[in-house]
C-alpha cells in the first residue's frame, strides 16, 4: 500500500452481545433453538372476494428450519449437489426459503433483480453459468422465452407457485418432508463450508455493466455479527422485508431479523406501506432514504392539512425542554401521528443513499430513531453505521466492528476516497481480475467514495470519486452535497447535479454546474395554482436563485432542467445518473 496520508474512522463499540456463525446452516439451527415456536414469518393470503378478510399463515422458525431442509431434500433427490441456482421474484418466503435451502447444503446461489430486463436476465444467467432457475409465476412468459431462445444455460426451471409443465416449490417441499420421513439424511449431512463463494450477486451498478460479486456465508455472517453488537434490533421486534432480496441491503437484512428473532411480514406494495405498517405492527423497518423522506413528508403535510402546525411545534418544543432533563413523553405526546404509522415503529435503518438530516430529525421529534448506514455489495454490504449512542443527522456514523475504515489521501479540505478492510469483504469479482485488481488494492477495499471524518470520528460522504465537477479554476464541486439542498424543495421528488461544458465548441473543462428536477405535478397544482410548465419553471427558477444566494458562487446552479417525468432508478432507488443527461 502507498504511504500516503490517511485518516482511521474509529470503531463503534459494542452495546449487545452477539453470536458470530460459521454459516448459515448454523445460523438457523441456532436461531431455531433459541426461538423455537415463535413467528419467523407472517404470510397473508389476499381474500377471495370483497366480502371475506385476508388470512394470515405464521411460519416459526422451527417450521422455517423444517422447511428448509425439506426443500433441500426435495432438490438434493433432483441431483442438483453443487449446482448454481438462480432466484428471480419479489420479496416473499418462497424466495427466502430457496435461498436458504441452497446454501444450508446445495450450492451456490445467484439472486436476480426482478426488475430487469428480458436481455439482461437472459445474460446474468449466463455470465453466472447457472444450472437452474427459481423463479414466481409473473416471470412465466420471460421463462418460456428463455426456454425457447436456449442460450442461457439454465437447464431447469422451477416455480415458486404450482403453474402447468414445472415443477413448484410446494411440489419438491412435499416430496422432500416425505423422504426425511422415512430417513433420507443426505441433505442434512452434506458439509457446507462458511469460507467458500457460496453467492455471486450482481452489483446495481448506475453507470455501467453491473459487476458479479462473489461472497462466502461467513461474509455476511461476520456483518450481521457486528450489526447485531450495535444496533437495537432484538426479539420480538416486527420487520417488513421491502428492499429487494436480490440485494446485500435487503437480503442481509433478513437473515439479520432471522438472527435476533424478529418477525418478518411482506409488503403488498410501494402504495400499501403504511397500511401494512398498521396491518402488522411493524417496530422495524429498513429501506432507502426515497421512501423515508416521503413518509416524512406525507406525515408534515398531514399536519398541515388539519392545521395543527403550531400545536405541533409546541409539542415538539415541550417535548425537547423536557429531554434536557431525562423526560421522554414523545410516543405518548404524539401517539396520534405514531399511530398512522402503526404504532409500533420505533427504529429505522436507512441505506443506499444520502438521507436529509432534516428527516432524521423530524422522526426523532416524535419518537422514531432513524439511523444511517453505509456500504456496498463488495461488501456484504455494511463498512459504518450509526447507533444508538454515536448519532450525528447527515453523517453514515462510524465504522462497524472489525471494520478497518479510512479516508485515503485526503485533500486539504479533509476529502479523500473511503477505503476498507475487513472479514466481510468480498473475494472478487466473477471471472473480472483486472476489475477485482483495481477495486482491492493490497487487500483494502477501494469504495469509490469520496469522504471526510470530523473532529467527533464520524464519517460525512462527500460523493462518488467520478462524479466529481473538477471547474477550471481547480474547484471540486461535490454533486451530492447540492442535491441534497435542492431535495429540500418540498416539490422536488428527484434531482441531479452536473456539469457540462459552457459553449457547444468551447473548452470541455470550463464547465456550468446544471441542476435537473423532477416535480410533483400534484403539489404545484394544490400549493400554486398552475400546471403549466413554463409557470412551473419559473417557480422553481426562484427557488434555485434562492439556494444560489446561500452558495459560493462557483457552486452556483447555473443551467435548469425541469420535469415532471420520472428519472430511470435502480431498484434501491439510485438514480442512473449518467443515463439522465441526455434525456
Amino acid at each position: 500500500m502507498s504511504k500516503t496520508r490517511k485518516i482511521l474512522v474509529p470503531q463503534l463499540t459494542p452495546i449487545f452481545d452477539a453470536r458470530l456463525h460459521s454459516d448459515f446452516r448454523e445460523l438457523i439451527n441456532y436461531a431455531a433453538f433459541q426461538y423455537m415456536d415463535d413467528d419467523a414469518f407472517i404470510i397473508k393470503k389476499k381474500a377471495r372476494d370483497r366480502h371475506s378478510e385476508p388470512t394470515y399463515k405464521h411460519i416459526s422458525f422451527i417450521d422455517f428450519k423444517a422447511d428448509i431442509n425439506g426443500l433441500g431434500t426435495g432438490l438434493l433427490d433432483m441431483d442438483l449437489a453443487d449446482k448454481r441456482i438462480a432466484i428471480i421474484g419479489k420479496n416473499r418466503y418462497e424466495w427466502i426459503l430457496s435461498y436458504f435451502a441452497t446454501l444450508c447444503g446445495l450450492g451456490i446461489s445467484v439472486p436476480l433483480d426482478k426488475g430487469l430486463p428480458f436481455d439482461e436476465v437472459e445474460s446474468s444467467l449466463s455470465r453466472s453459468r447457472s444450472d437452474v432457475l427459481i423463479f414466481d409465476k409473473d416471470h412465466i412468459d420471460m421463462v418460456k422465452e428463455l426456454e425457447q431462445n436456449g442460450t442461457c444455460g439454465v437447464s431447469l426451471f422451477i416455480c415458486m407457485d404450482e403453474v402447468p409443465g414445472y415443477h413448484s416449490i410446494p411440489e419438491i417441499l412435499a416430496k422432500g418432508r416425505a423422504s426425511l420421513n422415512q430417513g433420507s439424511k443426505s441433505y442434512l449431512d452434506r458439509p457446507v463450508d462458511g469460507e467458500a463463494v457460496s453467492i455471486i450477486l450482481f452489483t446495481s451498478g448506475t453507470t455501467s455493466m453491473s459487476k458479479a460479486v462473489l461472497l462466502s456465508q461467513f461474509n455476511i455472517t461476520y456483518n450481521i455479527y457486528a450489526m447485531l453488537q450495535t444496533e437495537d434490533i432484538h426479539h420480538g421486534d416486527v420487520n417488513m422485508a421491502f428492499l429487494p432480496y436480490h440485494h446485500t441491503f435487503g437480503s442481509t437484512g433478513q437473515v439479520l431479523m432471522l438472527a435476533t428473532g424478529a418477525r418478518t411480514a411482506y409488503c403488498d406494495g410501494l402504495k400499501y406501506v403504511q397500511k401494512n405498517m398498521v396491518e402488522y405492527g411493524v417496530s422495524v423497518f429498513v429501506c432507502v432514504p426515497l421512501l423515508i423522506e416521503a413518509m416524512y413528508k406525507k406525515i408534515m403535510a398531514g399536519i398541515k392539512k388539519e392545521g395543527k402546525e403550531e400545536k405541533f411545534q409546541k409539542g415538539v418544543k415541550l417535548s425537547n425542554t423536557l429531554r434536557k432533563v431525562k423526560i421522554d413523553v414523545r410516543r405518548k405526546l404524539f401517539k396520534e401521528i405514531l399511530d398512522q404509522l402503526g404504532g409500533g415503529l420505533r427504529f429505522i435503518i436507512s441505506g443506499a443513499s444520502a438521507l436529509d438530516p432534516e428527516v432524521v430529525r423530524g422522526f426523532d421529534d416524535i419518537g422514531v430513531r432513524v439511523v444511517q448506514g453505509y456500504g456496498m455489495t463488495e461488501a456484504s454490504p455494511v463498512l459504518s453505521a450509526e447507533n444508538v449512542k454515536n448519532m450525528k443527522p447527515g453523517s453514515i456514523g462510524k465504522a462497524m466492528l472489525g471494520v478497518e475504515l479510512m479516508v485515503d489521501d485526503p485533500n486539504e479540505e479533509g476529502i479523500g476516497e473511503l477505503i476498507a478492510r475487513a472479514p466481510n469483504v468480498m473475494r472478487g469479482y466473477y471471472e473480472n481480475d483486472e476489475e477485482t485488481a483495481s477495486t482491492i488494492v493490497d487487500g483494502w477495499l477501494h469504495t469509490g467514495d469520496l469522504a471526510s471524518v470530523d473532529e467527533d470520528g464520524f464519517v460525512f460522504i462527500r460523493g462518488r470519486k467520478k462524479n466529481v465537477i473538477v471547474l477550471k479554476n481547480g474547484k471540486n464541486i461535490y454533486p451530492e452535497e447540492v442535491e441534497v439542498l435542492v431535495a429540500n424543495l418540498p416539490y422536488a421528488t428527484e434531482n441531479i447535479i452536473y456539469g457540462e461544458p459552457r459553449h457547444k465548441d468551447g473548452d470541455h473543462k470550463d464547465l456550468a454546474i446544471c441542476a435537473k428536477i423532477v416535480y410533483d405535478p400534484e403539489y404545484m397544482k394544490a400549493n400554486y395554482g398552475t400546471e403549466d410548465h413554463e409557470e412551473i419553471e419559473k417557480i422553481i427558477k426562484k427557488d434555485i436563485d434562492a439556494i444560489n444566494d446561500e452558495l459560493p458562487t462557483y457552486k452556483h446552479i447555473l443551467r435548469l432542467v425541469v420535469t415532471d417525468q420520472p428519472m430511470d432508478k435502480t431498484t434501491t432507488g439510485k438514480v442512473k445518473r449518467y443515463k439522465q443527461k441526455d434525456q
